[in-house]
């Protein structure tokens, strides 16, 4: 089933277990999910506030171009 999800976060998020810190993907692009690869760092600097994007198989990014009322966010 496809979906679109709208995510609020451009970078990862911090983990602590014991004496080991892990970075877990926030914007759901990472090619090692959960963990973060830094695509991050080349797509949230250019994502304009407001907007919704999706992404393709090849990272390629496309904007919605149709509204999505009942889109939640966070």
């Amino acid at each position: 089933m496809a979906r679109i999800v709208m995510r609020m976060a451009i970078g990862p998020h911090k983990v602590i277990v014991g004496s080991e810190t892990k970075f877990i993907c926030g914007c759901g692009l990472s090619k090692n999910q959960p963990f973060c690869d830094g695509t991050h760092k080349t797509t949230a600097q250019t994502e304009e506030p407001g907007r919704v994007y999706w992404y393709d198989q090849e990272g390629h990014r496309h904007e919605c171009l149709e509204s999505f009322p009942g889109i939640r966010s966070a």
